[in-house]
């Protein structure tokens, strides 16, 4: 239940986010009628529809997206007429339009009161939010893609978007008494209908321009997402903070913040057979969680090979538990083949269901969790660096086992080509997701067309802005390119650009920096003309500049059709 009050607090929270701005003119058309039978019916019209649509959004059916997006389009319609009738009330006499009577009959004040044109309303409110994706409402997603959508998806995004309503319906209540004072002059009245009328009309422009994912959840909100984090904190539901472990009379305090999970969920197991808490008892453990296409963690493994080198024979175990992010991660051929060319030597287990990622409420790629002899976990890292610390936790807790290494060198992590750390200080563009899910940024003429081959042109870029040409299917996770001549183009500013690809076969691509072969800037899986290969399903390094970092525009034409792109990362 604390998910679900989580969740409706967040709700409530939208308020104050950018992303409401386009739907508040339907909301707020209706301030003139009573809350039972306009407010009430319209907020709950919207709560519902939105739980079932961002419910069939959590599935990820290609039929759900194809219904959504036809369910928009009717609402966009239907809020138009609506619009219209508030700002020109003759058109209510034309009743041989069917479709201008029935946005004339939801606007109509004469006689009483319709509940359920406040209903139909709401239900295409519903249709239309698209709230600001906020800490709360990722949990609720992350949630799902855990365990699967679920009655219990459904209940929490009602939660949610009932909180919203309730933050809504407050608000109607302060419009409403306003309008009732203006209500008694008959020219101020119609004066706020056909504004309010021009409002929803902006909204629906708005939306339909798709200004209300593109820009307004672009706009800040560092207010309203610390608000969400405070309370995922309070409630105990935002993870686990990392935090710097404290020197203490020359030693790290390392509190116990809990106890090593059950391991028996994990399968196949990789370099090693399949290892139990029983089995570990008296070993100092380190779980690092990892994917094979993540940048951030192929920049840590290693040090954690190292760790493994130095210390496997005064105790230490180090599991590497690979939890998948794209669905090609959780073919364990692809993980054994990263395996090898990642020279790992330790134990891998794949944690495709998550289960002990859950247990250990882990939000992050890579995590390390470090855990004693007797079982206890008492440090925790996420992400890369702090790797001499990490490195001192594990040497004291060999110690406090009676089994001190016997040299006081620590190891050393050989790295080479994308496993160099980054050029934080140069690093100016954020992960980029190239499916609609988590997509972001994308500029291409008439936006993404969800699950179905369409045909997108370039265009201009400003910074991290990027696009799609030629002949393309985008899909939840990642975009297939349906042809040769399938590009993509990116503005970007870091030192390195990598792009996970995959290809049925094979598929040659060739790749340009401000329109040229990038030469001595190019990263290890292209040649100084700009040509490579995809051949497996992984991470590529395209870009490795070697001169000045600045802002530039990077763009990969594949020269065979099949060809599928998941994420653009920097380093």
């Amino acid at each position: 239940m604390l998910i679900a009050l989580l969740a409706f607090l967040g709700g409530m929270l939208t308020i104050v986010s950018p992303c409401i701005l386009p739907v508040l003119p339907f909301v707020f058309a209706r301030a003139d009628r009573g809350l039972a039978r306009g407010a009430v019916p319209l907020l709950v019209g919207m709560a519902l529809t939105f739980a079932v649509v961002a419910t069939l959004a959590a599935i990820g059916g290609s039929w759900a997206v194809k219904a959504n997006e036809a369910g928009r389009w009717a609402a966009l319609a239907l809020l138009a007429l609506f619009g219209l009738a508030l700002i020109f009330p003759a058109l209510s006499d034309r009743a041989t339009r069917p479709l201008v009577a029935l946005g004339s009959r939801l606007s109509e004040q004469r006689g009483e009161e319709s509940i359920s044109s406040s209903l139909v309303l709401g239900v295409a409110t519903g249709l239309l939010w698209a709230p600001c994706a906020g800490p709360i409402l990722g949990i609720i997603f992350t949630t799902a893609a855990i365990q699967g959508a679920t009655l219990g998806t459904t209940f929490l995004l009602l939660a949610y978007a009932l909180g919203a309503a309730t933050s809504l319906a407050l608000a109607l209540i302060v419009g409403g008494k306003v309008y009732a004072r203006m209500k008694g002059s008959l020219h101020a009245t119609e004066w706020i209908r056909r504004v309010l009328g021009v409002l929803v009309i902006a909204g629906v422009a708005a939306i339909a321009l798709g200004l209300d994912t593109r820009v307004l959840s672009k706009l800040s909100s560092t207010q309203t997402a610390s608000l969400e984090t405070n309370l995922a904190k309070r409630l105990g539901l935002g993870g686990t903070e990392a935090t710097e472990a404290k020197v203490v009379g020359g030693r790290l305090e390392l509190p116990v913040e809990g106890e090593l999970p059950s391991l028996d969920a994990l399968e196949p197991w990789i370099n090693s057979a399949g290892l139990t808490r029983e089995q570990l008892k008296g070993k100092v453990v380190m779980i690092d969680f990892w994917t094979y296409s993540c940048i951030n963690c192929i920049r840590s493994i290693p040090y954690v090979r190292a760790w493994h080198n130095a210390y496997a024979d005064d105790g230490l175990v180090v599991i590497g538990i690979h939890a998948p992010e794209f669905a090609f991660e959780r073919n364990p051929d692809n993980v054994r083949q990263a395996v090898k060319d990642l020279g790992i030597r330790y134990p891998v287990a794949l944690d495709n269901k998550l289960v002990v990622w859950t247990a250990l409420k882990n939000s992050y790629w890579p995590a390390h969790y470090f855990f004693d002899a007797q079982g206890r976990q008492r440090y925790h890292h996420f992400g890369e660096g702090r790797y001499k610390q990490s490195e001192m936790v594990i040497r004291q807790l060999l110690a406090e086992a009676g089994r001190a290494p016997k040299t006081a060198q620590f190891a050393q992590g050989t790295t080479t080509g994308a496993e160099k750390a980054a050029a934080v200080e140069t690093i100016r563009s954020p992960e980029t997701y190239v499916g609609y899910w988590r997509s972001d940024r994308f500029v291409s003429p008439g936006g993404q067309l969800r699950d179905r081959a369409k045909t997108y042109a370039a265009a201009p870029l400003n910074l991290n802005d990027w696009a799609l040409e030629g002949d393309w299917t985008v899909g939840r996770q990642s975009a297939v390119s349906n042809a040769a001549g399938g590009a993509i183009s990116y503005r970007f500013h870091s030192r390195d650009l990598h792009l996970v690809l995959a290809a049925p076969k094979s598929a040659r691509f060739r790749i340009t920096i401000d329109g040229k072969a990038p030469g001595a800037d190019a990263g290890v899986d292209v040649k100084a003309d700009g040509t490579g290969v995809v051949t497996k399903e992984r991470l590529y390094q395209l870009v490795r500049q070697k001169g000045e970092v600045r802002d530039r525009t990077f763009r990969i034409e594949f020269l065979d059709p099949g060809a599928e792109a998941f994420a653009f990362t920097f380093g």
